[in-house]
């Protein structure tokens, strides 16, 4: 991982989020807030703004400094909860990562997010994506394979009932719709994946 571009992949996710943003605000409004796509559109672009200056951080300071970013920008549920996703693997990750290592980095991430969110697995939330994605990881997959996982993980949230966020208090009602947070989720994954086995 050490020939990764960072400011590459801050822009390929910045235009993952961009291209996704109608189908994440249109997920969102079925059974959330209706503003996840052009909150995580803004957050992402507020990031690219600054892609250079980031890039030229050790990656542990420049993951730290994109989550603070995403805290202040993404606003909604949605920003501390990215925003503490990169943070908390900044402040796990080495500044050079082998793959046990950004696994390991991982796993605390999800950690952190399911404390902040104060949710688990199976509720219908990003950490329904997260944790398939880092067993993955464990188990040694490659990066296509992660990406696919992880779209099927954010599938796999539609016959789910909501038990955290906005949704929940639809109850059965949130049935029928995807995780707007599980399909970012994904997005971003599907990003990371390429731009890591490109640079591979």
């Amino acid at each position: 991982m050490a020939a990764l571009n960072l400011a590459g992949l801050i822009a390929a996710a910045a235009d993952a989020i961009a291209a996704h943003a109608e189908e994440l605000t249109a997920l969102d409004q079925a059974i959330g807030d209706g503003d996840h796509g052009l909150n995580m559109k803004r957050g992402f672009e507020a990031v690219r703004a600054e892609a250079d200056a980031f890039a030229a951080k050790p990656l542990p300071d420049a993951l730290k400094a994109i989550g603070t970013k995403l805290v202040m920008t993404v606003g909604g549920a949605s920003g501390p909860l990215f925003g503490t996703l990169f943070m908390a693997l900044g402040k796990e990750i080495s500044a050079d990562p082998d793959r046990a290592d950004l696994t390991a980095a991982f796993g605390k991430a999800i950690e952190a997010v399911a404390a902040r969110g104060k949710s688990q697995i199976g509720q219908k939330t990003m950490l329904d994506v997260l944790q398939p994605v880092h067993d993955a990881l464990a188990g040694g997959k490659p990066a296509a394979e992660i990406a696919d996982i992880a779209d099927a993980a954010a599938e796999a949230t539609v016959p789910m009932r909501a038990l955290r966020g906005r949704a929940s208090f639809l109850g059965d009602r949130s049935i029928g719709h995807m995780d707007a947070g599980a399909r970012s989720t994904a997005l971003l994954v599907r990003t990371v994946g390429q731009a890591i086995g490109e640079s591979a």
